[in-house]
């Protein structure tokens, strides 16, 4: 499959009261024509502010871009001008975001927040529109989608808007999803099924998707290929299945055995990773994840690894430990 996204070197920066966070450091990763890839980690790692890097949507001043490339189709986004920019966005690479309620407008229709993007990107007069909204509307679920289209954010339930979300991401046909914790605020049913659409939609229309998650569990379902992500840096990247069978970085293996398994006892208890993520404004020169890793040797606290080749087809891992974790056993 042909590379559809290509992310080099991108960094990240804000600009607090305590100093300079760095909160994307560095990060490279792709996405495949078709494919769903998956940014996991913890709160605060840096996964949101990646996809809102590629979208070109840091909030400045505090915010800035200030090195990296991203490359979709070949062109740099962060090269285009704030025009070009604004015709990609929607059109070629739509964003799904975490929470509905606030980023749907709540004084606005559900049928003006579908059209608007319609009559923009694809010149459809406001009739034509409104007939694609509704399609969209049942494509992703939502019954008597026409008559709905009068209706607001607030007549709608959390799962339903988080379908209306999806429809206003596909409308116009985009070779990209961006979805940045899609389903977090639902509960574990509604989850499955937004899920579930997705992952359907996806493969019904062919378009590649960056799932961000906080969830294992989301990962070995939908995704095809993994980034893990810490202090704002890759530290692990492989197929979903290498990942889950043998992990090579402590912080992916921590995340792996934190969740509950149903093929284990239920007197076993969880391995929580002991300690909290690291101060961005005060990272040492060693690996950022030493504090808290019992696999951490005298070389993790004075020099940063990098990403290097692991067993499996594209599988590395940023551990100077890495071949010890190879001799733990497998996790099912």
């Amino acid at each position: 499959m042909a590379t559809l996204l290509e992310v080099r070197s991108l960094t990240t920066e804000f600009v607090t009261r305590g100093g300079v966070v760095r909160a994307v450091d560095g990060v490279s990763w792709d996405v495949a024509e078709g494919e769903t890839v998956a940014l996991v980690g913890e709160s605060g790692c840096g996964k949101s502010v990646s996809a809102l890097s590629v979208m070109r949507l840091v909030a400045a001043p505090a915010g800035r871009i200030v090195g990296g490339q991203v490359f979709f189709k070949g062109r740099d986004l962060l090269a285009l001008s704030e025009e070009e920019m604004r015709r990609v966005r929607g059109r070629e690479i739509a964003m799904v975001f975490q929470e509905p309620m606030t980023s749907l407008n709540p004084v606005l229709t559900i049928g003006r927040q579908l059209t608007e993007g319609l009559e923009i990107h694809l010149g459809m007069t406001r009739g034509d529109a409104r007939q694609r909204a509704a399609e969209v509307l049942a494509t992703v679920g939502i019954p008597d989608a026409a008559r709905r289209l009068s209706q607001y954010p607030h007549q709608f339930s959390g799962g339903m808007r988080q379908r209306i979300m999806i429809a206003a991401a596909l409308a116009c046909n985009p070779a990209l999803i961006l979805a940045d914790e899609p389903t977090t605020a639902l509960d574990v049913t509604i989850q499955a099924q937004i899920l579930e659409l997705m992952r359907d939609l996806s493969r019904r229309f062919g378009v590649a998707m960056l799932i961000i998650t906080h969830n294992l569990g989301v990962v070995a379902r939908y995704a095809d290929r993994v980034n893990v992500m810490y202090a704002g840096r890759i530290v692990e990247r492989g197929s979903a299945r290498d990942l889950y069978r043998r992990p090579r970085h402590p912080y992916t293996l921590g995340l792996l055995r934190s969740v509950p398994r149903l093929d284990e006892p239920r007197r076993a208890r969880l391995q929580p990773i002991e300690g909290q993520p690291p101060d961005l404004t005060r990272l040492g020169a060693g690996c950022a994840f030493a504090p808290r890793c019992t696999f951490r040797v005298e070389r993790c606290r004075v020099e940063r690894p990098v990403l290097a080749p692991a067993d499996g087809e594209g599988h590395v891992t940023a551990c100077w430990e890495a071949a010890r974790l190879a001799r733990a056993p497998a996790l099912a």
